[in-house]
Protein backbone atom coordinates (compact mmCIF):
# COMPACT_ATOMS: atom_id res chain seq x y z
CA UNK A 1 0.00 0.00 0.00
CA UNK A 2 1.40 3.32 -0.99
CA UNK A 3 2.02 6.56 1.49
CA UNK A 4 -0.55 8.32 -0.24
CA UNK A 5 -3.28 5.00 -0.05
CA UNK A 6 -2.06 4.45 4.05
CA UNK A 7 -3.53 8.42 4.42
CA UNK A 8 -6.54 7.73 2.98
CA UNK A 9 -7.25 4.93 4.48
CA UNK A 10 -6.88 6.70 7.96
CA UNK A 11 -8.98 9.25 6.61
CA UNK A 12 -11.64 7.26 6.17
CA UNK A 13 -11.18 5.23 9.22
CA UNK A 14 -11.32 8.80 10.87
CA UNK A 15 -13.90 9.91 9.03
CA UNK A 16 -15.98 6.49 10.08
CA UNK A 17 -15.50 6.45 13.40
CA UNK A 18 -16.51 9.93 13.94
CA UNK A 19 -20.10 8.55 12.14
CA UNK A 20 -20.07 5.80 14.30
CA UNK A 21 -19.13 7.26 17.69
CA UNK A 22 -22.01 9.97 17.37
CA UNK A 23 -24.53 8.14 15.97
CA UNK A 24 -24.16 5.07 19.10
CA UNK A 25 -23.79 7.99 21.60
CA UNK A 26 -25.94 11.28 19.72
CA UNK A 27 -26.20 12.77 23.16
CA UNK A 28 -22.62 13.38 24.15
CA UNK A 29 -22.90 14.89 20.60
CA UNK A 30 -25.31 17.27 21.57
CA UNK A 31 -22.99 17.88 24.93
CA UNK A 32 -20.14 18.23 23.49
CA UNK A 33 -21.37 20.88 21.04
CA UNK A 34 -21.35 18.66 17.73
CA UNK A 35 -24.21 19.59 15.55
CA UNK A 36 -25.97 17.06 12.95
CA UNK A 37 -26.84 14.79 16.04
CA UNK A 38 -29.23 16.38 17.80
CA UNK A 39 -32.51 14.27 16.11
CA UNK A 40 -31.09 11.05 17.76
CA UNK A 41 -31.18 8.62 20.62
CA UNK A 42 -29.32 5.74 21.25
CA UNK A 43 -30.05 2.17 21.52
CA UNK A 44 -29.47 0.83 25.28
CA UNK A 45 -30.49 -2.30 24.44
CA UNK A 46 -28.18 -5.76 24.72
CA UNK A 47 -28.89 -5.29 20.84
CA UNK A 48 -27.56 -1.85 20.41
CA UNK A 49 -24.56 -2.45 22.16
CA UNK A 50 -23.90 -5.57 20.07
CA UNK A 51 -24.00 -3.91 17.13
CA UNK A 52 -22.11 -0.50 18.13
CA UNK A 53 -19.19 -2.81 19.12
CA UNK A 54 -19.46 -4.68 15.85
CA UNK A 55 -18.65 -1.26 13.81
CA UNK A 56 -16.05 -0.13 16.24
CA UNK A 57 -14.01 -3.52 16.39
CA UNK A 58 -14.12 -3.31 12.13
CA UNK A 59 -12.22 0.03 12.45
CA UNK A 60 -9.91 -1.36 15.05
CA UNK A 61 -9.37 -4.43 12.54
CA UNK A 62 -8.66 -2.03 9.56
CA UNK A 63 -6.70 0.25 11.50
CA UNK A 64 -4.28 -2.93 12.91
CA UNK A 65 -4.07 -3.70 9.42
CA UNK A 66 -2.38 -0.25 8.66
CA UNK A 67 2.06 0.37 8.67
CA UNK A 68 1.61 2.90 11.34
CA UNK A 69 5.21 3.78 11.17
CA UNK A 70 4.93 4.08 7.14
CA UNK A 71 2.26 7.53 8.23
CA UNK A 72 3.44 10.89 8.48
CA UNK A 73 4.34 12.01 12.09
CA UNK A 74 0.94 14.28 12.90
CA UNK A 75 -0.89 10.51 11.17
CA UNK A 76 0.71 8.68 13.21
CA UNK A 77 -0.43 10.58 16.18
CA UNK A 78 -4.01 10.18 15.05
CA UNK A 79 -3.73 6.47 14.45
CA UNK A 80 -2.76 6.12 18.60
CA UNK A 81 -5.65 8.26 19.32
CA UNK A 82 -7.64 6.35 17.08
CA UNK A 83 -7.17 2.94 18.27
CA UNK A 84 -7.34 3.84 21.78
CA UNK A 85 -10.76 5.61 21.49
CA UNK A 86 -12.17 2.63 19.51
CA UNK A 87 -11.11 0.56 21.94
CA UNK A 88 -12.37 2.39 25.23
CA UNK A 89 -15.74 2.93 23.29
CA UNK A 90 -16.06 -0.56 22.30
CA UNK A 91 -14.99 -1.68 25.55
CA UNK A 92 -17.90 0.38 27.51
CA UNK A 93 -20.45 -1.04 25.17
CA UNK A 94 -19.60 -4.87 25.73
CA UNK A 95 -18.96 -4.30 29.17
CA UNK A 96 -22.54 -2.39 29.69
CA UNK A 97 -21.54 -1.60 33.63
CA UNK A 98 -24.22 0.44 33.96
CA UNK A 99 -27.04 -1.96 33.70
CA UNK A 100 -25.38 -3.25 36.93
CA UNK A 101 -25.17 -0.24 38.12
CA UNK A 102 -28.14 2.05 38.25
CA UNK A 103 -27.56 5.46 39.56
CA UNK A 104 -28.29 9.22 38.65
CA UNK A 105 -24.58 10.32 36.94
CA UNK A 106 -24.93 11.46 34.13
CA UNK A 107 -22.36 10.03 31.87
CA UNK A 108 -22.53 6.68 33.42
CA UNK A 109 -26.23 6.25 33.44
CA UNK A 110 -28.21 6.72 30.23
CA UNK A 111 -31.54 7.96 31.67
CA UNK A 112 -29.48 10.51 33.46
CA UNK A 113 -27.90 11.67 30.31
CA UNK A 114 -31.33 12.42 29.30
CA UNK A 115 -31.99 15.63 31.79
CA UNK A 116 -27.77 16.54 31.34
CA UNK A 117 -27.91 16.02 27.16
CA UNK A 118 -31.26 16.89 25.46
CA UNK A 119 -31.96 20.13 27.10
CA UNK A 120 -28.50 21.58 25.94
CA UNK A 121 -29.48 21.82 22.23
CA UNK A 122 -29.58 24.87 20.76
CA UNK A 123 -33.10 25.27 19.33
CA UNK A 124 -32.31 28.68 16.89
CA UNK A 125 -33.78 27.47 13.65
CA UNK A 126 -36.71 25.59 11.82
CA UNK A 127 -34.67 22.78 11.53
CA UNK A 128 -33.19 22.52 15.16
CA UNK A 129 -36.77 22.76 16.19
CA UNK A 130 -37.51 20.05 13.92
CA UNK A 131 -34.82 17.62 15.92
CA UNK A 132 -35.26 18.55 18.74
CA UNK A 133 -38.80 16.90 18.39
CA UNK A 134 -37.74 13.84 16.67
CA UNK A 135 -35.71 13.56 19.68
CA UNK A 136 -38.57 14.54 22.53
CA UNK A 137 -40.80 11.96 20.26
CA UNK A 138 -38.60 9.10 20.63
CA UNK A 139 -37.78 9.57 24.46
CA UNK A 140 -40.62 7.25 25.70
CA UNK A 141 -39.21 3.96 23.89
CA UNK A 142 -36.01 5.24 24.89
CA UNK A 143 -36.39 4.93 28.97
CA UNK A 144 -38.73 1.83 27.84
CA UNK A 145 -35.81 0.33 26.46
CA UNK A 146 -33.41 0.88 29.31
CA UNK A 147 -36.13 -0.61 31.27
CA UNK A 148 -36.06 -4.07 29.61
CA UNK A 149 -32.25 -3.54 29.56
CA UNK A 150 -32.20 -3.35 33.37
CA UNK A 151 -34.76 -6.43 33.31
CA UNK A 152 -32.45 -8.44 31.53
CA UNK A 153 -29.34 -7.63 33.78
CA UNK A 154 -31.56 -8.74 36.78
CA UNK A 155 -32.22 -12.15 34.91
CA UNK A 156 -28.43 -12.88 34.80
CA UNK A 157 -28.23 -11.55 38.48
CA UNK A 158 -26.15 -8.73 37.46
CA UNK A 159 -27.91 -6.52 40.33
CA UNK A 160 -27.12 -2.82 40.84
CA UNK A 161 -26.59 -1.43 44.37
CA UNK A 162 -29.32 0.08 46.52
CA UNK A 163 -27.81 3.35 47.08
CA UNK A 164 -27.29 3.37 43.12
CA UNK A 165 -31.25 2.89 42.51
CA UNK A 166 -32.22 5.28 45.32
CA UNK A 167 -30.34 7.76 43.78
CA UNK A 168 -31.76 7.23 40.42
CA UNK A 169 -34.92 6.96 42.01
CA UNK A 170 -34.64 10.18 43.41
CA UNK A 171 -33.64 11.96 40.35
CA UNK A 172 -36.72 10.83 37.76
CA UNK A 173 -39.16 11.20 40.75
CA UNK A 174 -38.02 14.72 40.75
CA UNK A 175 -38.55 15.51 37.40
CA UNK A 176 -41.40 13.69 37.28
CA UNK A 177 -42.73 16.50 40.72
CA UNK A 178 -41.56 19.07 38.78
CA UNK A 179 -44.48 21.41 36.99
CA UNK A 180 -44.61 20.95 33.10
CA UNK A 181 -43.23 24.81 33.23
CA UNK A 182 -40.58 23.76 35.50
CA UNK A 183 -39.32 20.91 33.11
CA UNK A 184 -36.59 21.46 31.47
CA UNK A 185 -36.94 18.62 28.53
CA UNK A 186 -39.87 20.71 27.66
CA UNK A 187 -37.94 24.09 27.77
CA UNK A 188 -35.12 24.16 26.23
CA UNK A 189 -32.88 27.05 24.54
CA UNK A 190 -35.06 28.57 22.12
CA UNK A 191 -33.95 31.30 19.61
CA UNK A 192 -35.73 34.59 18.18
CA UNK A 193 -36.94 32.97 14.97
CA UNK A 194 -38.78 30.09 16.93
CA UNK A 195 -42.78 30.67 16.98
CA UNK A 196 -42.18 29.83 20.89
CA UNK A 197 -45.88 29.42 21.61
CA UNK A 198 -46.42 26.43 19.07
CA UNK A 199 -43.26 24.70 19.90
CA UNK A 200 -43.62 24.92 23.32
CA UNK A 201 -46.76 23.68 23.09
CA UNK A 202 -45.48 20.25 21.25
CA UNK A 203 -42.75 19.95 23.22
CA UNK A 204 -45.07 20.12 26.85
CA UNK A 205 -47.62 17.63 24.56
CA UNK A 206 -44.96 14.87 24.14
CA UNK A 207 -43.19 14.89 28.17
CA UNK A 208 -47.03 14.92 29.36
CA UNK A 209 -48.30 12.09 27.17
CA UNK A 210 -45.33 9.61 26.11
CA UNK A 211 -41.84 10.88 28.02
CA UNK A 212 -43.44 10.76 31.85
CA UNK A 213 -45.36 7.58 31.26
CA UNK A 214 -42.33 6.03 30.44
CA UNK A 215 -40.14 7.37 33.24
CA UNK A 216 -42.95 6.51 35.52
CA UNK A 217 -42.61 2.92 34.51
CA UNK A 218 -38.97 3.09 34.94
CA UNK A 219 -39.55 3.99 38.41
CA UNK A 220 -42.16 1.44 39.31
CA UNK A 221 -39.58 -1.31 38.12
CA UNK A 222 -36.46 -0.13 39.78
CA UNK A 223 -38.46 0.13 42.80
CA UNK A 224 -40.48 -2.99 42.74
CA UNK A 225 -38.05 -5.03 41.11
CA UNK A 226 -34.71 -3.77 41.42
CA UNK A 227 -34.78 -2.88 44.80
CA UNK A 228 -35.57 -5.63 46.82
CA UNK A 229 -32.71 -7.82 45.02
CA UNK A 230 -30.00 -5.08 44.97
CA UNK A 231 -26.62 -5.27 46.67
CA UNK A 232 -26.34 -4.02 49.90
CA UNK A 233 -23.78 -1.43 51.30
CA UNK A 234 -21.36 -3.84 51.94
CA UNK A 235 -21.01 -5.55 48.50
CA UNK A 236 -21.02 -1.65 46.45
CA UNK A 237 -18.17 -2.39 44.19
CA UNK A 238 -18.65 -3.70 40.81
CA UNK A 239 -16.48 -6.85 41.64
CA UNK A 240 -19.49 -7.71 43.40
CA UNK A 241 -21.70 -8.37 39.98
CA UNK A 242 -21.25 -11.30 37.84
CA UNK A 243 -17.99 -10.47 35.39
CA UNK A 244 -17.76 -7.13 37.43
CA UNK A 245 -14.02 -7.73 38.10
CA UNK A 246 -12.73 -7.83 34.93
CA UNK A 247 -14.80 -4.64 33.69
CA UNK A 248 -12.97 -2.73 36.17
CA UNK A 249 -9.99 -3.49 35.00
CA UNK A 250 -11.15 -2.62 31.44
CA UNK A 251 -12.38 0.64 33.07
CA UNK A 252 -9.29 1.45 34.99
CA UNK A 253 -7.41 1.01 31.56
CA UNK A 254 -10.00 3.35 29.50
CA UNK A 255 -10.40 6.18 31.96
CA UNK A 256 -6.96 6.44 33.10
CA UNK A 257 -5.66 5.59 29.39
CA UNK A 258 -2.98 3.57 31.25
CA UNK A 259 -1.62 -0.24 31.97
CA UNK A 260 -1.21 0.69 35.51
CA UNK A 261 -3.15 -2.13 37.89
CA UNK A 262 -5.70 -1.52 40.60
CA UNK A 263 -2.80 -2.03 43.34
CA UNK A 264 -0.34 0.27 42.06
CA UNK A 265 -2.94 2.94 41.43
CA UNK A 266 -4.04 2.03 45.44
CA UNK A 267 -0.99 2.32 46.65
CA UNK A 268 0.01 5.94 44.72
CA UNK A 269 -3.27 7.28 46.41
CA UNK A 270 -1.93 6.62 50.01
CA UNK A 271 1.36 7.72 49.03
CA UNK A 272 -0.67 11.08 47.93
CA UNK A 273 -2.33 11.22 51.26
CA UNK A 274 0.59 10.89 53.54
CA UNK A 275 2.62 13.41 51.07
CA UNK A 276 0.00 15.90 51.62
CA UNK A 277 0.33 16.73 55.46
CA UNK A 278 2.85 18.91 55.96
CA UNK A 279 1.27 20.90 53.42
CA UNK A 280 -1.85 20.98 55.18
CA UNK A 281 0.29 21.57 59.07
CA UNK A 282 2.06 24.43 56.91
CA UNK A 283 -1.28 26.44 55.74
CA UNK A 284 -3.08 25.72 57.98
CA UNK A 285 -0.86 27.09 60.54
CA UNK A 286 -1.02 29.83 58.77
CA UNK A 287 -4.43 30.89 58.30
CA UNK A 288 -6.29 28.77 60.96
CA UNK A 289 -3.51 28.65 63.72
CA UNK A 290 -3.87 25.12 63.99
CA UNK A 291 -0.95 22.54 63.10
CA UNK A 292 -2.73 19.75 64.11
CA UNK A 293 -4.40 17.82 60.42
CA UNK A 294 -7.23 16.58 62.10
CA UNK A 295 -8.11 19.84 63.98
CA UNK A 296 -7.13 21.85 60.63
CA UNK A 297 -9.81 19.98 58.75
CA UNK A 298 -12.73 19.94 61.83
CA UNK A 299 -12.03 23.75 62.04
CA UNK A 300 -12.83 24.03 58.41
CA UNK A 301 -16.00 22.07 58.25
CA UNK A 302 -17.60 23.37 61.87
CA UNK A 303 -16.73 26.90 61.24
CA UNK A 304 -19.58 29.15 60.23
CA UNK A 305 -17.79 31.75 59.13
CA UNK A 306 -16.69 29.97 56.22
CA UNK A 307 -19.75 28.91 55.21
CA UNK A 308 -21.76 31.00 51.83
CA UNK A 309 -24.79 33.07 53.23
CA UNK A 310 -26.53 33.55 49.76
CA UNK A 311 -26.34 31.97 46.07
CA UNK A 312 -25.15 35.27 44.65
CA UNK A 313 -22.16 35.34 47.15
CA UNK A 314 -21.29 31.56 45.32
CA UNK A 315 -21.78 33.32 41.21
CA UNK A 316 -19.51 36.16 42.58
CA UNK A 317 -16.70 34.10 43.94
CA UNK A 318 -16.72 31.90 41.06
CA UNK A 319 -17.02 34.59 38.35
CA UNK A 320 -14.48 36.98 39.92
CA UNK A 321 -11.92 33.71 40.01
CA UNK A 322 -12.54 33.14 35.89
CA UNK A 323 -12.35 37.04 35.30
CA UNK A 324 -8.75 36.68 37.32
CA UNK A 325 -8.02 33.71 35.15
CA UNK A 326 -8.66 35.26 32.07
CA UNK A 327 -6.87 38.09 32.66
CA UNK A 328 -3.47 36.80 32.91
CA UNK A 329 -3.86 33.66 30.51
CA UNK A 330 -1.79 34.84 27.93
CA UNK A 331 1.33 35.14 29.73
CA UNK A 332 0.89 31.37 30.73
CA UNK A 333 -0.59 30.01 27.12
CA UNK A 334 -0.30 30.56 23.49
CA UNK A 335 -3.14 32.96 22.51
CA UNK A 336 -6.12 31.33 21.79
CA UNK A 337 -9.46 32.75 20.36
CA UNK A 338 -11.92 30.37 21.92
CA UNK A 339 -15.44 30.75 23.08
CA UNK A 340 -16.65 32.50 26.06
CA UNK A 341 -17.41 30.94 29.34
CA UNK A 342 -20.78 31.74 31.61
CA UNK A 343 -21.38 30.68 34.66
CA UNK A 344 -24.62 28.74 35.65
CA UNK A 345 -26.55 27.75 38.50
CA UNK A 346 -27.53 24.27 38.26
CA UNK A 347 -31.22 22.73 38.13
CA UNK A 348 -32.25 22.34 41.83
CA UNK A 349 -33.67 18.61 41.04
CA UNK A 350 -29.82 17.67 39.34
CA UNK A 351 -28.36 19.19 42.40
CA UNK A 352 -29.56 16.79 44.69
CA UNK A 353 -26.96 14.23 43.58
CA UNK A 354 -25.11 16.42 41.66
CA UNK A 355 -21.38 17.27 41.80
CA UNK A 356 -19.91 20.68 43.17
CA UNK A 357 -19.85 22.03 39.62
CA UNK A 358 -19.09 20.31 35.72
CA UNK A 359 -18.27 21.82 32.76
CA UNK A 360 -20.32 21.85 29.68
CA UNK A 361 -18.47 22.44 26.22
CA UNK A 362 -19.39 25.47 23.50
CA UNK A 363 -21.42 24.53 20.93
CA UNK A 364 -19.19 24.30 17.83
CA UNK A 365 -21.04 26.76 15.71
CA UNK A 366 -20.99 29.35 18.26
CA UNK A 367 -24.64 29.25 19.43
CA UNK A 368 -24.23 27.97 22.59
CA UNK A 369 -20.57 29.19 25.07
CA UNK A 370 -18.82 27.21 27.13
CA UNK A 371 -20.78 26.63 30.76
CA UNK A 372 -19.24 26.49 34.02
CA UNK A 373 -21.96 24.96 36.27
CA UNK A 374 -22.47 25.58 39.49
CA UNK A 375 -23.79 24.02 42.42
CA UNK A 376 -25.44 26.59 44.44
CA UNK A 377 -28.48 25.33 46.57
CA UNK A 378 -28.33 25.65 50.06
CA UNK A 379 -25.03 27.83 50.49
CA UNK A 380 -25.11 27.60 53.74
CA UNK A 381 -23.74 24.19 53.56
CA UNK A 382 -21.07 25.45 50.88
CA UNK A 383 -17.69 26.23 52.15
CA UNK A 384 -16.18 29.76 50.88
CA UNK A 385 -12.69 28.31 50.61
CA UNK A 386 -13.66 25.43 47.71
CA UNK A 387 -14.87 27.28 45.03
CA UNK A 388 -12.17 29.15 43.55
CA UNK A 389 -9.91 26.00 43.20
CA UNK A 390 -13.22 24.50 41.29
CA UNK A 391 -13.56 27.89 39.38
CA UNK A 392 -10.13 27.00 37.92
CA UNK A 393 -10.74 23.90 37.64
CA UNK A 394 -13.85 23.91 35.54
CA UNK A 395 -13.82 27.13 33.65
CA UNK A 396 -10.13 29.00 33.27
CA UNK A 397 -7.28 27.54 33.03
CA UNK A 398 -8.92 24.26 33.18
CA UNK A 399 -11.73 22.52 31.85
CA UNK A 400 -13.10 25.38 28.90
CA UNK A 401 -9.52 26.21 28.34
CA UNK A 402 -8.87 22.72 27.33
CA UNK A 403 -12.20 22.00 25.76
CA UNK A 404 -12.87 25.07 23.82
CA UNK A 405 -9.34 25.53 22.54
CA UNK A 406 -9.59 21.87 21.38
CA UNK A 407 -12.51 22.77 18.87
CA UNK A 408 -10.33 25.40 17.48
CA UNK A 409 -7.79 22.86 16.05
CA UNK A 410 -9.35 22.42 12.62
CA UNK A 411 -6.25 20.60 11.64
CA UNK A 412 -7.43 17.78 13.33
CA UNK A 413 -9.50 15.17 12.01
CA UNK A 414 -13.06 15.41 13.78
CA UNK A 415 -13.35 13.22 16.21
CA UNK A 416 -9.97 14.30 17.96
CA UNK A 417 -11.58 18.12 18.56
CA UNK A 418 -14.71 17.17 20.31
CA UNK A 419 -13.38 14.99 23.18
CA UNK A 420 -14.31 14.84 26.96
CA UNK A 421 -14.73 11.77 29.00
CA UNK A 422 -13.32 9.98 26.30
CA UNK A 423 -9.94 10.46 27.41
CA UNK A 424 -10.89 11.03 31.13
CA UNK A 425 -6.91 10.80 32.43
CA UNK A 426 -6.21 14.03 29.64
CA UNK A 427 -9.26 16.11 30.75
CA UNK A 428 -10.10 15.43 34.22
CA UNK A 429 -5.83 15.41 34.32
CA UNK A 430 -5.50 18.76 33.12
CA UNK A 431 -8.53 20.09 35.15
CA UNK A 432 -6.49 19.14 38.36
CA UNK A 433 -3.05 20.11 36.76
CA UNK A 434 -5.14 23.68 36.65
CA UNK A 435 -6.00 23.94 40.22
CA UNK A 436 -2.01 23.90 40.94
CA UNK A 437 -1.23 26.05 37.93
CA UNK A 438 -3.75 28.67 39.40
CA UNK A 439 -1.63 28.94 42.39
CA UNK A 440 1.55 29.30 40.37
CA UNK A 441 -0.07 32.01 38.22
CA UNK A 442 -1.18 33.87 41.94
CA UNK A 443 -5.11 33.54 41.15
CA UNK A 444 -6.00 32.38 44.71
CA UNK A 445 -7.35 35.36 46.76
CA UNK A 446 -5.82 34.52 49.52
CA UNK A 447 -4.22 31.38 51.99
CA UNK A 448 -7.74 30.66 52.80
CA UNK A 449 -9.05 29.75 49.24
CA UNK A 450 -5.36 27.63 49.19
CA UNK A 451 -6.60 25.83 51.97
CA UNK A 452 -9.26 24.66 49.29
CA UNK A 453 -7.08 23.99 46.94
CA UNK A 454 -5.42 21.64 49.48
CA UNK A 455 -8.43 19.96 50.08
CA UNK A 456 -9.48 19.02 46.44
CA UNK A 457 -6.36 17.87 46.28
CA UNK A 458 -6.77 15.16 48.95
CA UNK A 459 -10.45 14.75 47.64
CA UNK A 460 -8.52 13.85 44.34
CA UNK A 461 -6.19 11.31 46.19
CA UNK A 462 -8.73 9.50 48.28
CA UNK A 463 -10.22 8.95 45.24
CA UNK A 464 -7.75 6.42 43.76
CA UNK A 465 -7.66 4.98 47.46
CA UNK A 466 -11.18 4.57 47.43
CA UNK A 467 -12.43 3.88 43.93
CA UNK A 468 -10.21 0.96 43.92
CA UNK A 469 -10.94 -0.11 47.38
CA UNK A 470 -14.65 -0.39 46.52
CA UNK A 471 -14.64 -2.14 43.40
CA UNK A 472 -11.18 -3.93 43.11
CA UNK A 473 -10.62 -5.10 47.04
CA UNK A 474 -14.42 -5.07 48.18
CA UNK A 475 -14.60 -2.20 50.84
CA UNK A 476 -18.02 -1.19 51.93
CA UNK A 477 -19.77 1.97 51.19
CA UNK A 478 -18.92 2.79 55.08
CA UNK A 479 -15.59 2.03 54.79
CA UNK A 480 -15.10 4.48 51.92
CA UNK A 481 -16.76 6.98 53.76
CA UNK A 482 -14.47 6.75 56.41
CA UNK A 483 -11.38 6.73 54.44
CA UNK A 484 -12.63 10.05 52.96
CA UNK A 485 -13.77 11.79 55.95
CA UNK A 486 -10.49 11.06 57.80
CA UNK A 487 -8.65 12.77 55.28
CA UNK A 488 -10.19 15.81 53.44
CA UNK A 489 -11.86 18.81 54.64
CA UNK A 490 -15.10 18.22 52.98
CA UNK A 491 -18.78 17.92 54.63
CA UNK A 492 -20.32 14.59 55.71
CA UNK A 493 -22.92 14.85 53.00
CA UNK A 494 -20.27 16.16 50.45
CA UNK A 495 -18.40 12.79 51.60
CA UNK A 496 -21.27 10.44 51.14
CA UNK A 497 -22.54 12.58 47.60
CA UNK A 498 -18.73 11.39 46.11
CA UNK A 499 -18.61 8.16 47.30
CA UNK A 500 -22.06 7.21 45.69
CA UNK A 501 -20.93 9.12 42.33
CA UNK A 502 -18.02 6.50 42.37
CA UNK A 503 -20.26 3.67 43.26
CA UNK A 504 -21.79 4.18 40.25
CA UNK A 505 -18.69 5.22 37.75
CA UNK A 506 -16.34 2.73 38.51
CA UNK A 507 -12.59 4.16 37.46
CA UNK A 508 -13.79 7.02 36.51
CA UNK A 509 -12.38 8.80 39.80
CA UNK A 510 -9.28 7.77 38.73
CA UNK A 511 -8.35 10.10 35.87
CA UNK A 512 -8.08 12.90 37.87
CA UNK A 513 -5.06 12.61 40.30
CA UNK A 514 -3.34 9.85 37.51
CA UNK A 515 -3.66 12.31 34.80
CA UNK A 516 -2.34 15.24 36.93
CA UNK A 517 0.83 12.89 37.88
CA UNK A 518 1.62 12.70 34.28
CA UNK A 519 1.44 16.24 33.03
CA UNK A 520 3.68 17.09 36.23
CA UNK A 521 6.16 14.30 35.45
CA UNK A 522 6.34 15.44 31.74
CA UNK A 523 6.79 19.46 32.78
CA UNK A 524 9.71 18.17 35.09
CA UNK A 525 11.40 16.10 32.51
CA UNK A 526 11.14 19.24 29.89
CA UNK A 527 12.27 21.87 32.57
CA UNK A 528 15.04 19.34 33.59
CA UNK A 529 15.98 18.65 30.37
CA UNK A 530 15.94 21.89 28.07
CA UNK A 531 16.91 24.49 31.34
CA UNK A 532 17.03 27.72 30.17
CA UNK A 533 15.17 26.76 26.81
CA UNK A 534 12.31 25.61 28.55
CA UNK A 535 9.41 28.02 28.34
CA UNK A 536 5.98 27.67 30.09
CA UNK A 537 3.70 28.98 27.37
CA UNK A 538 5.03 26.70 24.91
CA UNK A 539 4.96 23.53 26.96
CA UNK A 540 1.13 24.32 27.75
CA UNK A 541 0.64 25.24 23.84
CA UNK A 542 2.29 21.38 23.38
CA UNK A 543 -0.02 20.07 25.75
CA UNK A 544 -3.25 21.47 24.93
CA UNK A 545 -2.47 21.96 21.38
CA UNK A 546 -3.20 18.26 19.87
CA UNK A 547 -6.49 18.36 21.55
CA UNK A 548 -6.94 15.29 24.45
CA UNK A 549 -5.00 12.36 23.88
CA UNK A 550 -4.07 9.62 26.24
CA UNK A 551 -1.44 9.85 28.59
CA UNK A 552 0.98 7.76 26.53
CA UNK A 553 0.45 9.54 22.96
CA UNK A 554 0.90 12.81 25.51
CA UNK A 555 4.41 11.57 26.69
CA UNK A 556 5.46 10.76 22.83
CA UNK A 557 4.12 14.16 21.88
CA UNK A 558 5.63 16.36 24.16
CA UNK A 559 9.43 14.19 24.03
CA UNK A 560 9.41 15.37 20.79
CA UNK A 561 8.93 19.00 21.76
CA UNK A 562 11.81 19.04 23.67
CA UNK A 563 13.83 16.91 21.00
CA UNK A 564 13.01 20.15 18.77
CA UNK A 565 12.96 22.64 21.31
CA UNK A 566 16.53 21.33 22.31
CA UNK A 567 17.94 21.41 19.09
Amino acid sequence: MSNASRDEELEALSNEFFEAQNTIDPLSATLLGISGYDALLPDPSRRGAQEGAARLLAIEERLADLDIEALSEPDQVNAAVLRRLAWGARTDLEEGIWEADATSEGYSSPHAMVFMCVPAAVVNNDEAAEAYLTRLSGLGHFFDTITNRYAVAKNEGRHSTIVGIMRALDQLRGHLELPIEDDTLAHPEIGPGIDRRAFVERTRSLVTQTVRPAIERLCDFLAVEMLPVARDDDHVGIRFAPGGEESYKKAVRRHTTTELTPEEIHQIGLNRIAALQPEWVQIGGRVLGETHVPSILRRLREDPSLRFRTSEEIVKVVQDALDRAESARNEWFPPYEIATCVIEEIHPVEAKSAALAFYRPPAEDGSRPGAHCVLTLNPSERFTYEYEALAFHESTPGHHLQIATAQTLTDLPLYRRFLDAQVCGFVEGWGLYSERLADEMGLYSSDLARLGMLSFDALRACRLVVDTGMHHYGWSRQQAIDYMWDNTATTASNVANEIDRYIGWPGQALAYMIGRREIERLRKVASEQLGDAFDIRDFHGTVLGNGAVPLDVLDSLVTKWIARRGA
